[in-house]
């Protein structure tokens, strides 16, 4: 490795299509059931609006040194100087551009991931007219998540303090010298689960439904109304995620189609995939140092 004088980091792109991309966190029940995703959508350009933070914690350093069996500290330092400051192309909260009915996909992030490390696809998607749910996993695959408990009675605050606070999952690795598997098809199920979850929930917010947040936000939902094509549904992933669309293609007929890039399939490994399901996929192709492979 070279010295860290000699990295260079770009940004995250710019979407190439017509629309201005916005983007908002939701979490819809504050309990580790709920469902955690950051929306992606065509959004009024304004510059009123901030641009987001590609990291936006640091806890998901914390969680990315672990994935990557690295030293905390350094990955913090590191992580913090270089990309602490990276902002998205995609205005914070900005409102929703309505008018259309857009295409919806359910993007599954992959292992040691989590909801806005994809943020360049996903804006890229946004920018052409789609709307892209990015969801964060907690089945202890993301690198990194949280979800909020309820204080107990015993619990001290110096001051009045929430009645919530903070739970941080970090990534579980098996154990040395133990069968992956068990683990892995474990978590592809609570996968697909959080991500038909994230439909429902979608398309309850396209019909007129209201929503509870319990992150902060000025978002106006109620422009999502009949906002969605929901003939035009999408599962897409990469890696794990990759698997996790699959699995959610063949659990959910609501998914029309879905997009699998370089796809992990150990978890599926004794499942047997339809002739029909796998004629909806585009596979991908990757150039590996063997030479070209299917995904």
């Amino acid at each position: 490795m070279g010295s860290y004088s000699s990295v260079h980091f770009c940004g995250i792109p710019k979407g190439k299509g017509p629309h201005a991309v916005g983007c908002t966190d939701l979490m819809s029940d504050h309990t580790i059931q709920g469902t955690f995703l950051r929306l992606f959508y065509p959004c009024v350009d304004s510059d009123e609006y901030e641009e987001a933070l590609w990291i936006p914690r640091k806890e998901y350093y914390l969680g990315l040194a672990d994935t990557l069996k690295l030293n905390r500290t350094l990955i913090d330092f590191v992580f913090s100087y270089y990309f602490g400051s990276v902002k998205c192309p995609a205005k914070l909260n900005a409102p929703f551009k309505p008018g259309e009915r857009y295409p919806l996909v359910i993007f599954s992030h992959g292992l040691g991931a989590f909801r806005t490390l994809y943020s360049a696809i996903c804006i890229g998607l946004a920018s052409q007219g789609f709307i892209v749910a990015a969801v964060e996993h907690r089945d202890e695959s993301a690198s990194a998540t949280f979800y909020f408990r309820e204080r107990s009675s015993t619990d001290a605050c110096e001051e009045e303090c929430d009645t919530l606070e903070e739970v941080w999952i970090y990534n579980k690795t098996p154990k040395p010298g133990s069968d992956e598997f068990p683990l892995r098809f474990e978590q592809v199920q609570k996968r697909v689960d959080e991500c038909i979850r994230a439909l429902d929930l979608v398309l309850d917010i396209n019909a007129g439904k209201s929503v509870t947040n319990t992150l902060p936000s000025n978002f106006d939902w109620l422009l999502l109304k009949d906002s969605i094509d929901v003939q035009r549904v999408a599962a897409v992933g990469h890696s794990f995620g990759a698997a996790t669309a699959i699995k959610a293609l063949g659990r959910d007929s609501r998914f029309r189609c879905g997009v699998a890039l370089d796809s992990w399939m150990f978890s599926l490994r004794d499942e047997i995939t339809s002739q029909q399901s796998t004629s909806q996929f585009y596979l991908s192709t990757q150039r590996s140092s063997s030479g070209w492979k299917m995904s």
